[in-house]
């Protein structure tokens, strides 16, 4: 007997599809640093107030918190402002933050945090893809 039943197969809005993208990437970004506390190394650094060679002080967790703040808005500039704003954004915000994450992966030795930053890039590349690819209407 043939199956005759079709799913519907609705098309994703470009916006919706980078909103989900920016969402995907602040999960993995959590979760690597998450991770990261399970490492000695940066357990004993996080206690003595160092991350990485940073002193973990007012200035330091202010700019962190700017830094994860960044993609979080996108998330919602993406679904509410107008497209040709939202594409250039998208295209700009993603590209600084790809060069970032390789910035803080040179020199790791850890494979989770490499394929974390790994994924990041990867899911901040197809941001920058589907910005560029942003459909025009006639």
């Amino acid at each position: 007997m043939k199956n005759t039943k079709n799913y519907d197969e609705q098309p994703v809005n470009t916006r919706i599809k980078i909103a989900g993208l920016w969402a995907s990437m602040l999960f993995v970004f959590a979760y690597v640093d998450v991770f990261g506390l399970f490492r000695k190394d940066v357990l004993e650094n996080a206690l003595a107030g160092k991350v990485f060679t940073f002193e973990v002080n007012q200035m330091f967790l202010l700019l962190t918190t700017v830094y994860i703040l960044i993609p979080c808005i996108m998330l919602v500039l993406t679904l509410v402002l107008k497209a040709k704003t939202s594409r250039m954004l998208n295209i700009v915000i993603s590209s600084v933050y790809i060069l970032t994450i390789i910035g803080g992966v040179v020199g790791e030795s850890w494979l989770y945090y490499i394929v974390g930053s790994v994924v990041e890039v990867l899911l901040l590349a197809t941001i920058v893809l589907f910005a560029v690819k942003w459909p025009k209407t006639n």
